[in-house]
């Protein structure tokens, strides 16, 4: 069993990696962390675990990278598209992958470090441009409510708590969802909340949108 912790700023992109990596039973998440805090205690706590971080989370990956060797455990770093990272960083990573990377590539992407591989994803930009112009042309279509009720779907909420947190009736928000499905081509609440993390307009519009409801 691979133990996992999740870190990352986005609550959107801990959610969707989360019940991604649920459905395989060889993967283990056992914390998600949204601040360095959490993460210091989690890395403590579960040692020889494989520790999936945002570079995004802090300006200096090279203490997480501490904490992670420390503990005995594989650093594996989430880029956002077009950042860079200290080449010293990098080397002593056991993997770095772009958040957009997908749900099936994340996890024989961990499988392979929990091995005991050394990989970088290779940054593909013709399908990060494709994501991206997918990820813009749907937003495009939602409305901001749709948005709101998007990132609440993302964040695990029902029917019921995302009609209380818009305070509406949990009819309306069933009638959102049959037109967000729709827009957004997806079937059901974990496509909606994949579809997001896997495109960063998206994600990053859901995030604001869950930003102004806390």
């Amino acid at each position: 069993m691979q133990r996992i912790i999740l870190a990352d700023h986005q609550m959107i992109f801990r959610t969707g990696a989360a019940r991604v990596l649920a459905m395989k039973p060889d993967l283990k998440v056992v914390a998600e962390c949204a601040d360095l805090v959490r993460l210091r205690e989690a890395v403590d706590s579960f040692r020889a675990s494989t520790v999936l971080f945002a570079a995004a989370m802090t300006e200096s990956p090279q203490q997480i990278m501490g904490w992670i060797e420390a503990a005995g455990s594989k650093a594996v770093i989430v880029l956002e598209h077009g950042a860079e990272l200290d080449s010293e960083v990098a080397q002593s990573a056991d993997g770095i992958v772009w958040r957009s990377v997908s749900g099936p590539q994340l996890i024989d992407f961990l499988r392979r470090v929990a091995a005991g591989e050394h990989i970088v994803q290779s940054p593909n930009i013709k399908s990060a441009l494709v994501q991206d112009r997918i990820g813009t042309r749907v937003l495009a279509r939602l409305t901001p409510k749709e948005v709101q009720i998007i990132a609440l779907v993302a964040d695990g909420c029902k029917n019921k708590e995302i009609a209380t947190a818009l305070s509406t009736a949990e009819q309306v928000v069933k009638n959102y969802l049959r037109v967000i499905y729709d827009k957004t081509g997806v079937s059901d609440r974990l496509e909606l909340a994949l579809f997001t993390v896997n495109h960063p307009v998206l994600a990053e519009a859901a995030e604001q949108a869950r930003a102004l409801l806390a």
